[in-house]
């Protein structure tokens, strides 16, 4: 979700030919950028959708057979600062309603950013609705690295200025599953 460039998506579908692989973004014209290296690499297990998840996504997921959804990853969504635009950002309960709705039984959310106040927010959302457990990091708050082997553009950078990067792996709670 927030695929934004795609390379992250390019390179897990390159190494995971087997995988289909789901791009969302909200900015159209990165969809299209991203689409045109797809279709060049002649990716075939990858698309990139332009979207508002929080609009479109439960419907997409209503197309899926039971147990598709394996892996949904936010990284690095835009923070929203500003009060009066909370409403705009990404991980909202309604949202995590659909992909638990969805997500096969074990299946993986991951989430990172390097603003520590939205990773706050984000996990508070996650560990309240109580449809995913936190993956335990032997003992310590955040994952210390992307348990991924691909990276974005973002976590490239922030790596690069040697900042801080928070992240979390959910699994899905498989003794609860909504209707």
């Amino acid at each position: 979700i927030g695929s934004a460039k795609g390379e992250f998506l390019i390179e897990l579908a390159s190494k995971y030919p087997k995988w289909n692989f789901v791009g969302l973004e909200i900015r159209e014209s990165l969809v299209n950028t991203s689409e045109r290296k797809r279709k060049k690499l002649e990716l075939e297990n990858l698309k990139f959708l332009f979207c508002n998840v929080n609009v479109s996504l439960e419907e997409w997921l209503a197309d899926l057979d039971k147990d598709q959804l394996r892996r949904v990853s936010i990284q690095f969504p835009d923070p929203w600062f500003k009060r009066k635009h909370l409403k705009r950002r990404v991980l909202k309960i309604s949202l995590l309603n659909s992909i638990a709705r969805y997500m096969s039984k074990d299946g993986e959310l991951f989430i990172q950013s390097d603003i520590f106040k939205l990773m706050e927010s984000m996990t508070e959302v996650v560990d309240n609705s109580n449809y995913f457990y936190r993956k335990d990091v032997k003992g310590l708050k955040w994952l210390n690295q992307n348990p991924y082997e691909a990276m974005t553009d973002r976590e490239l950078f922030v790596i690069k200025k040697n900042l801080p990067i928070f992240r979390a792996m959910y699994i899905r709670n498989c003794k609860l599953f909504i209707n």
